[in-house]
C-alpha cells in the first residue's frame, strides 16, 4: 500500500478512489477468513479518536482507513501530504456497487428504517442487477437482537458487508463482531442507504466538486448546525497539532 498521511495521529494512506476499490477487490478475491474492516475516517471520527482510546483502537486495527471529507484532504495539503482526493463512505459503496455489477460481488445491507433498507434494495436490484444482495436487516434492532444479525451475516458469507448505523457506532459494532461475520469487506457508510433509496439528496455535483458538500448538507438540514461546528474545531486543531514526543 502507497504512503500515508499522518492527520492528528491517524495515518491515511494516500489512495484514490480507483485505487480503493481495487485493494477491495483483491481482499474479495483472496477469500480470506479474516474481516478486511474499512473505515471512511472524517473530521468527526479523527476528533473522537482523540480523547475516545476505544475508537482510537479500532481505527488503528483497521485494514483501511480512507480520507472521507474535504477537510481530511485540506488539511493534508496544507500539512505538506500528499492525500489527493475523497474516499467517503458514499461514494465508495456506489463505487463497490458499479464494480460489483460487473463481477457479481455479494452484499449484506445493515441499517436504516425498515421502509428505506426495503427500498434501497429494491434500488440495487434496479440498477445493479448483477449484484448479489444476500440479505439486509433495518437499523433500530434492540441489543438482545444483535446476535441473530451476526448469525445471519455469518451463513450469508457475503463479499461486503455494509453498515449503516452512524458513526461511530457502526465501526465499534463491525469491530464488536468482526470475528463472527464471515465476511470479506466491512464498512461503515452512515446514512447513505438513505442515498440510495432516494430519501437523502446528494448534493448536486458542482457543490461536491467546489469541498462544500457540508454545506449544502447544512443548508439543506438546518438542524445539523451543532454537528457542523466540529468542522471548524478540526481544521484548527489539525493544522497546529504536533506529535507527542
Amino acid at each position: 500500500m502507497s504512503q500515508s498521511t499522518n492527520i492528528m495521529g491517524i495515518p491515511f494512506p494516500n489512495v484514490t478512489m480507483n485505487q480503493t476499490v481495487a485493494i477491495l477487490g483483491e481482499v474479495v478475491d483472496q477469500e480470506s477468513n479474516e474481516l478486511f474492516h474499512v473505515i471512511t475516517g472524517n473530521p468527526e471520527i479523527v476528533m473522537s479518536c482523540q480523547k475516545n482510546a476505544s475508537l482510537r483502537k479500532v481505527v488503528d486495527q483497521a485494514g483501511l482507513v480512507t480520507a472521507d471529507g474535504a477537510g481530511i484532504v485540506m488539511v493534508s495539503r496544507f500539512r505538506g501530504g500528499q492525500l489527493t482526493e475523497r474516499v467517503t463512505g458514499c461514494d465508495l459503496l456506489f463505487r463497490l456497487l458499479e464494480e460489483g455489477d460487473q463481477k457479481h460481488w455479494s452484499f449484506y445491507m445493515l441499517g436504516a428504517e425498515e421502509s428505506v433498507s426495503e427500498e434501497a434494495v429494491k434500488v440495487i436490484a434496479q440498477h445493479y442487477p448483477g449484484v448479489i444482495v444476500k440479505g439486509r436487516h433495518h437499523g433500530y434492532f434492540q441489543a438482545d437482537e444483535e446476535q441473530q444479525i451476526v448469525e445471519e451475516i455469518c451463513t450469508a458469507q457475503p463479499d461486503f458487508l455494509i453498515v449503516a448505523l452512524g458513526a461511530p457506532h457502526a465501526e465499534h459494532w463491525i469491530n464488536k463482531y468482526r470475528h463472527q461475520l464471515n465476511a470479506r469487506v466491512a464498512i461503515g457508510v452512515g446514512g447513505s442507504l438513505d442515498i440510495v433509496a432516494g430519501k437523502t439528496k446528494r448534493a448536486p455535483a458542482i457543490w461536491q466538486k467546489l469541498n462544500l458538500e457540508w454545506l449544502y448538507r447544512l443548508l439543506s438540514q438546518p438542524s445539523r448546525w451543532r454537528r457542523q461546528l466540529i468542522l471548524p474545531r478540526f481544521a484548527v486543531r489539525a493544522l497546529l497539532f504536533r506529535e507527542p514526543k
